[in-house]
């Protein structure tokens, strides 16, 4: 059984970091595309960040250049999203994602509520 659970989100001004975390298991992240998808209130979910299962190469959205960066540890079998200089519209939830090319449909955590406000 796949689960990934995400952790680290909260209330913030703009400018501060965060940094978010999630926890995988039935899978190891070090075999798959891993990754971070946000949805703000009345949009839709998009990409923010990724690493390949195929090359291990990361890939960002950007909006999120230069200010967000994706790490995992294969140890742990953890991804992380470290968030600098946040702005009011990095608002969103946000959620950890696990896929691979031979499966049906990726997996999902519930999300984890980031709001960036002064």
């Amino acid at each position: 059984q796949v689960q990934l659970v995400e952790s680290g989100g909260g209330l913030v001004q703009p400018g501060d970091s965060l940094r978010l975390s999630c926890v995988v298991s039935g899978v190891t992240v070090a075999a798959t595309t891993i990754g971070w998808f946000r949805q703000a209130p009345g949009k839709e979910r998009e990409g923010v960040s990724c690493i390949s299962e195929v090359d291990g190469n990361i890939y960002n959205a950007d909006s999120v250049k230069g200010r967000f960066t994706i790490s995992r540890d294969n140890a742990k079998n953890m991804v992380y999203l470290q968030m600098n200089s946040l702005k009011p519209e990095d608002t969103a939830v946000y959620y950890c994602n696990a896929d691979h090319s031979t499966w049906a449909h990726g997996y999902w955590g519930q999300g984890t509520q980031v709001t960036v406000s002064s």
